[in-house]
This record gives structure tokens, C-alpha cells and sequence, in this order.
């Protein structure tokens, strides 16, 4: 059985950072390509920050490059995303999603195995 189980969510200030993890059981993780995507309220979900299986390609949305990072652990099955100088823009709910990596493919193309999410809430 698949299962992506994400953490770290929670409510915080703007300004403050969070760390998001995601632990993956079921799958060949190192064959994945792994993501994180959120749904602000009200919105549809997109896609925040993409990386592959090597780590070596990584996508970022505009709105949070050079605030957030994302990596993985191929030995412990987790991905994580840091978050850092957070405002209420950042106000969604958080999923980790994995997908195979396939050679020629948009990096944040064709994910369909996601967590159950977890929120993260920005306010002072």
C-alpha cells in the first residue's frame, strides 16, 4: 500500500519558517520524481516546488523562489520543504505528491499519488 504521510504543518507568523516533511512507504522512491503543491483557500492547487529523483533538476512557482527549498533523502524515503519569510499568501493546504520519472518529461507533469495534505496557516 502507497503512502505519502506529510508533517510539520501548523500556524504561524508572518516571517517564520516551517519545515514540511513527507514519508513515502510503498514505492521505489528513488525512481520518483517528488512534489509539493498547495491549496490556498478558495483556489485551485498548484504546483510549488518540484524535484528529481537525483535532486539534481529542481522547479520552483515564482511566488516562492528563494524562500522555500525543497530536498530529499533517498535513504530515508522523505522529502521535505523548507519554508522561510512566510505571509499569508502562503496560506494553504500542503500536499506531497510522487510520481516515476520518466526521461523527456516536464518535471511537474504527471503527478497522481498525493498525501492526505496538512495546513499551513500564516498569521499574525
Amino acid at each position: 500500500q502507497v503512502q505519502l504521510v506529510e508533517s510539520g504543518g501548523g500556524l504561524v507568523q508572518p516571517g517564520d519558517s516551517l519545515r514540511l516533511t513527507c514519508e513515502v512507504s510503498g514505492r521505489t522512491f528513488s525512481n520518483d520524481k517528488m512534489a509539493w503543491f498547495r491549496q490556498p483557500p478558495g483556489k485551485e492547487r498548484e504546483l510549488v516546488a518540484a524535484i528529481s529523483r537525483s535532486s539534481f533538476n529542481i522547479y520552483y512557482d515564482r511566488a516562492v523562489r528563494g524562500r522555500f527549498t525543497i530536498s530529499r533523502n533517498n535513504a530515508k524515503s522523505t522529502v521535505y520543504l523548507q519554508m522561510n519569510s512566510l505571509n499569508s499568501d502562503d496560506t494553504a493546504v500542503y500536499y506531497c505528491a510522487a510520481a516515476r520519472e520518466v526521461p523527456g518529461r516536464d518535471l511537474g507533469a504527471d503527478f497522481k499519488t498525493w498525501g492526505q495534505g496538512i495546513q499551513v496557516t500564516v498569521s499574525s
